[in-house]
């Protein structure tokens, strides 16, 4: 029987912490500032409070029969059970002009569109949505055997219009939070993937730029090997690349995704030597 301490927080206290504050003279002294965000962090503690509510209720299933007639049912709670948690780290760009607008993105109700995390130019990174709860950040896609990425996954944007370089303090606070997540939520080396990984067929983020070898040295990711040896003539790059996690039901869409993560050196959907013996290397790691 596995025990999982990192659960044994209550529910209504994980859901309900941003309500949490200080009241004294101090407090009371000191004058209010007010945040931007003010009435979205209302808004996002009421949606929380409801969140909260259904997990408490303890109410038997209501049930019928083809007849009409009320199958027997009554509620017995278990004392072996955990919330659900985080097992994929999923990377973006914003593809936006600034921090501000992205935040101002992630804040309106008719974008429908979220992240966990934010990481501006400077490296400030906000925290938007609570790492058990689903944000609206992966979409339509495919990763191995996962088909609702968002159910399982922390979404995080860095604030890059895709055609930049990353900035140093953006990398550097990336790399702390993804070392957090993994530890606090045990995420496997392997499922620390971009979005292009998840989506090839519709997302190019976050990009050639992004630098991936220096995750994968981290433990965020795999990365191919410095000496690199030839594949074996029956090699199947398609099976290969299905292997690592990527729907390859377009592809050409799964070579461009595998090659800006992996190779990163041109965006065509041709397979060279060089492509192949990274592909070769790389798919024996998973």
């Amino acid at each position: 029987m596995e025990s999982k301490l990192r659960y044994c927080f209550p529910l209504l206290a994980l859901l309900g912490l941003a309500a949490c504050s200080h009241k004294g003279p101090l407090a009371a002294a000191t004058p209010a500032v007010v945040s931007p965000y003010a009435v979205t962090n209302k808004v996002y503690q009421n949606q929380a409070d409801s969140f909260a509510h259904v997990l408490t209720l303890q109410q038997p299933a209501l049930l019928t029969d083809s007849a009409g007639a009320q199958v027997p049912s009554q509620w017995v709670g278990t004392v072996n059970f955990g919330m659900r948690k985080p097992n994929y780290v999923i990377i973006h760009f914003t593809a936006q002009d600034s921090v501000q607008q992205t935040l101002h993105t992630f804040t309106i109700t008719s974008t429908q569109v979220s992240a966990h995390y934010v990481i501006a130019k400077d490296g400030t990174v906000f925290h938007m949505v609570n790492d058990y709860l689903r944000a609206n950040q992966a979409g339509l896609g495919k990763w191995s055997s996962v088909s609702d990425m968002n159910s399982c996954s922390i979404g995080i944007e860095i604030d890059n219009n895709g055609n930049e370089p990353y900035t140093d303090g953006q990398i550097k606070s990336l790399l702390i939070l993804l070392d957090k997540l993994k530890r606090s939520y045990n995420i496997p080396t392997a499922n620390f993937i971009g979005h292009q990984d998840w989506a090839p067929k519709r997302k190019p983020d976050p990009g050639p730029l992004f630098p991936w070898q220096k995750l994968a040295e981290k433990g965020f990711g795999y990365w191919s090997d410095e000496v690199l040896e030839l594949p074996p003539d029956n090699f199947d790059y398609i099976t290969a690349l299905r292997l690592i996690g990527y729907d390859v039901s377009d592809v050409n869409a799964a070579i461009v995704a595998f090659k800006r993560h992996f190779v990163q050196t041109d965006n065509s959907p041709q397979m060279t030597q060089l492509d192949l013996n990274v592909l070769y290397n790389v798919s024996k790691k998973y």
